[in-house]
């Protein structure tokens, strides 16, 4: 922050401070406590402005306990992505070896940065816009441009609960309306309909009953009325929910991020019971080592880790604001992180416990229709009873038996063999296709559960899971939006946060549309990476390089009351904003070589196909992605050439009830005390201990604590907890 503000120069100046000053900090009560206010910098307007401000701080909502703010970062760090995401990365990046990259990153970027957020959003109490504002007013864009993703991303992630409480609400019945193929009548004659023959129940009833989805971006197809019918509970839920900020939110999350654990913890139990779950696991994590030399596993890693923690959202700077100056946000910031990265692997067990089972079945189920091919070959003279090993017991065949039959026919009638049509029935190729995505959910997991005893009732259990966990994102990413523009423009807050629920609902309807399948992976994939990414190297670099580390460290250790880890020095100076700048770099080469596409489900193939994004919607993703991340140089380029004030040339001596709070923009203490009491600091009595500057790893503590109760601040008078008193 400059140091040669109006306010510093005018300690060179001859003018007499006014005797009141000197009375106030003297600690005279004053006539009007509320309406109190010096304004030193010759802005009259600015006189009102400084005490509401200062006032509000005071006033500021707080958590009811410290669990139910530990809740609440749970429950947004903790999403769907954690369900299906996670075990489909492990899955297709090489297994147990994918745990090597995300350890990695989690530790010296993902905690790291979560501290950074967790500590700036506590000393500031303000959300995403005021922090970086006060922290460097040249990129106060960057929490403009948060609040952009998380509209972004709450847009799409809302349709996913939609999804759930469709497939929740249908799960009441038995069988479930997925387990079998629909029948078609065609006069006398019933047949099973053709799309659903050629793929399976749970896809037919994914891609035709719930989404009723077009052959391609291209072709709207009109809404979708079940799923906009949705989407529109979805919208009601999360308002109720966030209406009434962390006093309606923070109850809402007892059971929102509890419930999941339950459900999960359920589901391992049962999983671990079921025939095959050990193969499933064992698949999981039998680590393919080529993998960790892969730069392409070690960039989704890296996105998991932003995605998993809601770094750059500006969620975990809104819960964190309202917390207690002396909260101890590092231990908040490692048993969070610890949570999240222990709920993935949990989740991973069972997705692959369950899927392991699922397997076996289906595995079973090619055996017995193979060796009727065989047994019909066998009857027609194709193939002769020879090939057949003598203890092949076609009444009870094994798969070890089906195997070595197959290996024999194939060795045998190698120039025919094609033409037979018969398949290995690998149960390694079953676990290997049983991950799809987002489609683990709603496909393969579902499809596991028909074969489970009472499948309605797990049924249930899981998609009211699925909804808990996307809710508890969901309040988090409605707090990076909420939380930043009701501080900044005092707007009223219910009638805003209504207002935001109903603009995105209307937004939303793009979803919900036959081919609004498409547009989510659009958003999820795309328009969402590439600006957080951006958001959160300028965080790191706004902090630790612009702000200063040695400075932030300095006043850490005044609101923790002990120095971190000099671990977290060299992450935010040196080794984070490297390994986020590869980062950035390989996102865009990756957008640049490998053009942007989705898969499509072609309805007369019953298949899905990997098509390109269209000139338009390609025309919409660079437009989002823009969107997103212009209010940064925006901002910068305003605030440069002071076409926008940045607030720094005002100080203010406000009190409240004995209280005093102070601005202290732009003023080294000791600046402060000889400008407000016209002396030089030697014969100024100081209301704050001796400092001492904070010079990185291994100085001492830059805080002399003193004889007062909380062995943090000096006697006489207690730092208020504004923005303009912090940092």
């Amino acid at each position: 922050m400059p140091k040669n503000s109006k306010v510093t120069q005018r300690e060179h100046s001859s003018e007499h401070v006014t005797e009141s000053v000197a009375d106030l900090l003297a600690l005279e009560e004053p006539v009007d406590y509320k309406q109190s206010v010096l304004n030193v910098a010759g802005e009259a307007g600015s006189k009102q402005k400084a005490a509401e401000e200062e006032l509000d701080a005071e006033d500021r909502p707080a958590w009811n306990s410290k669990l139910q703010y530990i809740l609440a970062q749970i429950g947004f760090s903790v999403g769907l992505g954690n369900i299906w995401r996670f075990p489909y990365l492990c899955q297709k990046n090489g297994g147990g070896a994918y745990l090597v990259p995300y350890l990695v990153l989690l530790i010296i970027i993902g905690i790291p940065l979560f501290f950074l957020e967790l500590a700036v959003g506590q000393r500031i109490r303000r959300g995403s816009i005021g922090v970086w504002h006060y922290v460097c007013p040249r990129l106060g864009g960057i929490g403009f441009s948060s609040c952009i993703v998380c509209l972004f991303v709450g847009l799409y992630y809302n349709v996913i609960i939609g999804w759930s409480i469709f497939y929740f609400f249908k799960s009441f019945q038995y069988p479930l309306p997925w387990s079998e193929c629909p029948v078609v009548r065609n006069g006398s004659t019933a047949v099973v309909e053709a799309e659903c023959e050629k793929s399976s129940a749970t896809t037919y009833f994914w891609y035709r009953e719930a989404l009723d989805i077009s052959d391609s971006i291209s072709e709207s197809g009109g809404l979708n009325w079940k799923m906009t019918l949705c989407l529109l509970v979805a919208w009601s839920i999360v308002g109720m929910a966030v209406v009434k900020g962390i006093q309606s939110s923070g109850k809402v999350m007892y059971f929102s991020s509890l419930f999941p654990y339950v459900v999960l913890a359920c589901f391992l139990v049962r999983g671990l019971l079921l025939r095959g779950a050990v193969d499933g696991i064992l698949h999981m994590f039998t680590p393919k080592l080529d993998k960790m030399l892969d730069p392409q596993v070690w960039r989704e890693a890296a996105t998991q880790v932003f995605f998993a923690l809601g770094l750059g959202f500006g969620g975990v700077i809104a819960f964190s604001s309202y917390n207690k100056q002396d909260n101890n946000c590092h231990f908040d910031a490692a048993l969070v992180s610890f949570i999240n990265f222990f709920t993935s692997v949990l989740a991973t067990l069972v997705v692959f416990a369950v899927l392991g089972f699922k397997a076996n079945i289906m595995n079973e189920k090619c055996v017995v229709e193979n060796a009727e091919k065989i047994l019909g070959y066998l009857n027609t003279n194709v193939l002769s009873r020879d090939l057949i090993p003598p203890h092949v017991n076609f009444s009870h065949l094994t798969t070890k038996d089906y195997m070595e039959m197959y290996n024999v026919i194939m060795t045998v009638k190698e120039d025919q063999f094609s033409a037979l049509g018969l398949d290995p029935c690998l149960l390694e190729d079953e676990l290997d296709k049983s991950v799809q995505g987002t489609g683990l959910a709603f496909i393969a997991f579902t499809e596991a559960m028909t074969h489970f005893p009472a499948s309605p009732f797990w049924s249930v259990m899981f998609f009211l899971m699925l909804i808990n966990l996307g809710l508890g994102s969901m309040i988090g990413t409605m707090a990076g939006i909420t939380t930043p523009i009701i501080d900044t423009f005092k707007v009223p807050k219910e009638m805003f946060t209504v207002g935001c629920c109903v603009f995105a609902f209307f937004v939303g309807l793009l979803f919900v549309q036959r081919s609004g399948n498409y547009f989510v992976t659009m958003f999820d994939d795309y328009s969402a990476t590439l600006p957080l990414t951006v958001i959160v190297i300028l965080e790191n670099i706004a902090v630790a390089w612009i702000y200063g580390t040695k400075k932030f460290m300095q006043e850490l250790t005044e609101m923790l009351g002990f120095r971190p880890y000099r671990f977290y020095f060299y992450m935010w100076k040196f080794v984070s904003p490297l390994c986020m700048a590869v980062l950035t770099t390989a996102s865009v080469i990756q957008l640049g070589v490998t053009p942007p596409g989705y898969s499509a489900w072609i309805k007369e193939e019953a298949a899905e196909r990997y098509l390109y994004f269209p000139n338009w919607a390609m025309a919409i993703l660079i437009t989002l992605i823009v969107v997103a991340v212009l209010p940064i140089p925006v901002v910068f380029f305003l605030r440069h050439f002071h076409l926008l004030s940045d607030g720094s040339n005002t100080l203010s001596v406000s009190y409240k009830k004995g209280r005093m709070m102070k601005d202290i923009s732009n003023l080294e203490e000791n600046d402060e005390t000889r400008f407000i009491l016209s002396k030089v600091p030697s014969e100024a009595p100081s209301p704050m201990p001796t400092h001492r500057s904070y010079l990185g790893p291994g100085s001492t503590s830059p805080l002399e604590t003193s004889g007062n109760p909380n062995g943090r601040y000096g006697s006489g008078y207690l730092l208020a907890s504004t923005p303009e008193s912090e940092l």
